[in-house]
């Protein structure tokens, strides 16, 4: 038994201990996340280096998990393998229901489309874009009609009404970035990763990002996982999964800080 810690597009699960969330019923005690003995292998100028070694853990449905350590501890890679961004070497790795294991490139993409949103720390908006066009793209590439007209209701929810038009070089940082988690949720996603999502901010910018993920993760009721190096955002987190040298050494329950 797994031991419990718990190209855009994406049905979300719901709040803990609610009935269904989009009437989408959801069984709680399914993992959104589970990873057994998955290694991760890279080949460099030096010959092959162990970027992730026999890794295992199960995140529950609704969690809220940080991922810490060093610099070169495998955080960020962890992170990609639950994206289908990076294949694992060995093990298996299933997210959200899909078997990523078995999946062609192509199915990755599908599957990080119907249930993945991702929230970079370089926030990736298209420059030619606006605000509205990068957030409704995921839909548009489902095909989904409404698509521009979620983007603007997520857009509204993340302050930036007044910023329809505008593109990412006429965004402040902290702006941009909420454009970013506006298209990473607007497909509803199940699961919500988010790398250094405050790294390129300043203290007080950040801070306000941070109050805006945790708000819109609990009310739409998607799994979050969080790469992070500051201790006091980890702590925010449910739980929170300490990395050295691709191991995780140390997972802490119950942190939640306000």
């Amino acid at each position: 038994m797994l031991p419990s810690i718990g190209k855009f597009r994406q049905p979300a699960p719901l709040f803990r201990g609610a009935p269904h969330t989009y009437g989408v019923p959801v069984i709680a005690s399914e993992p959104v996340i589970e990873l057994a003995n998955v290694d991760l292998t890279l080949a460099s100028r030096a010959g092959q280096v162990a970027i992730l070694r026999d890794l295992s853990l199960s995140i529950p449905a609704g969690d809220s998990v940080a991922i810490v350590g060093p610099s070169g501890s495998g955080k960020t890679s962890l992170l990609m393998v639950m994206a289908g961004l990076e294949r694992a070497t060995a093990g298996h790795v299933k997210v959200a229901g899909h078997d990523f294991s078995h999946l062609s490139e192509d199915g990755l993409a599908l599957a990080r489309g119907a249930s993945i949103g991702i929230v970079f720390q370089s926030f990736h908006l298209v420059p030619t874009m606006t605000a509205q066009e990068n957030v409704a793209l995921p839909l548009q590439f489902r095909g989904e009609a409404d698509a521009f007209e979620r983007a603007t209701e997520l857009l509204g929810e993340v302050g930036l009404s007044h910023r329809l038009t505008h593109f990412p070089a006429q965004l402040s940082g902290g702006e941009q970035q909420r454009v970013a988690l506006a298209r990473a949720l607007v497909t509803r996603p199940r699961l919500l990763l988010a790398d250094e999502p405050t790294g390129n901010l300043d203290g007080k910018t950040g801070r306000q990002i941070v109050d805006l993920l945790f708000s819109l993760q609990a009310r739409r009721g998607a799994t979050l996982i969080l790469v992070t190096h500051d201790e006091r955002l980890a702590e925010r987190c449910h739980r929170v999964i300490r990395m050295a040298d691709g191991r995780i050494i140390e997972t802490i329950d119950g942190t939640v800080a306000a």
